[in-house]
């Protein structure tokens, strides 16, 4: 049982609400927890995510009890926008769910589309618009163009929850202690001390040439950034920290960790433009532990 603040009149109450991704988000490991329960690290002291994304694995350890409060947690993304909502939710969640009851965060075209070609200052305008065109955008999808301009179509979603209170309160709870940070994933290396548990989620090597997530930044990530994050994990490796990254099952993965214990899970990819391409597939999971 939690204790989270109720935003209409600012009193304290009893919650039993899971927090929960906000988000949909491109490669979200929601789907993929029970699989990948064998293979989280039964002790461990910090935890540190580089790529959070929509955070369904640091949900989960915040939910089972896994990440102790007396214990540090590091939540970094590169993607700005994205942490800015981490950040918005932390410092004030009650301004967020008043921002984001606003009149004009209704679901409909014509103010999708203005409110898609808005560049709000605020924090909260800003986390506010994000979390509104992920509701009602075409299939939860993230992507921006080379200019970093957010370019995905209308969704016609029936009903969507544009505000969530229920979990946005309980994602407040979540972050109370944690650090949030907008950066490049190495920034990890700064931080990360032995027995720490370090989570990576990196966007995927493509399986094909076509089938390259690109959009996430204004850059995207290629074969260098692989190679990058698998020094980076060998690093983490010999500073005796607990590493789990989730990747493609393809040669150039299968090759830079064979060293490493490669485990397999089945997940359904169901962000794709065709329905025929939202099957299940292999993805390892690459581990330096027992």
């Amino acid at each position: 049982m939690r204790t989270v603040w109720l935003h209409k009149d600012h009193k304290k109450i009893k919650s039993h609400h899971r927090a929960e991704p906000f988000l949909k988000w491109a490669g979200g490991k929601g789907q993929l927890l029970k699989q990948y329960e064998s293979f989280f690290p039964l002790q461990f002291n910090n935890y540190i995510e580089p790529f959070v994304g929509g955070g369904a694995v640091f949900f989960h350890l915040y939910n089972t009890g896994r990440l102790r409060r007396d214990r540090k947690i590091t939540l970094i993304d590169s993607n700005e926008e994205l942490i800015n909502c981490y950040s918005a939710i932390k410092e004030d969640v009650n301004r967020l769910i008043r921002t984001l009851k606003s009149s004009k965060y209704i679901n409909d075209k014509d103010a999708y589309y203005k409110i898609r070609n808005d560049r709000p200052r605020g924090k909260f305008e800003r986390a506010a618009r994000t979390i509104y065109l992920n509701k009602t955008c075409f299939n939860g999808l993230y992507r921006v163009n080379s200019q970093g301009k957010f370019n995905v179509p209308f969704g016609r979603h029936v009903k969507p929850l544009i505000c969530d209170s229920e979990d946005l309160l309980a994602v407040n709870e979540a972050l109370s202690n944690a650090e949030i940070i907008q950066d490049d994933f190495e920034r990890c290396l700064k931080l990360a001390k032995e027995e720490d548990f370090v989570y990576f989620d990196p966007p995927y090597e493509p399986l094909s040439r076509t089938s390259s997530f690109t959009g996430y930044t204004r850059s995207s990530s290629n074969k260098d950034d692989q190679e990058r994050l698998y020094e980076v994990f060998c690093t983490l490796h010999r500073r005796g920290c607990k590493v789990m990254v989730s990747n493609s099952y393809t040669p150039l993965i299968q090759r830079l960790y064979k060293s490493f214990r490669n485990e397999v899970a089945l997940a359904k990819r169901a962000i794709n433009c065709k329905p025929s391409l939202r099957g299940a597939i292999s993805e390892l999971v690459i581990l330096n532990y027992q």
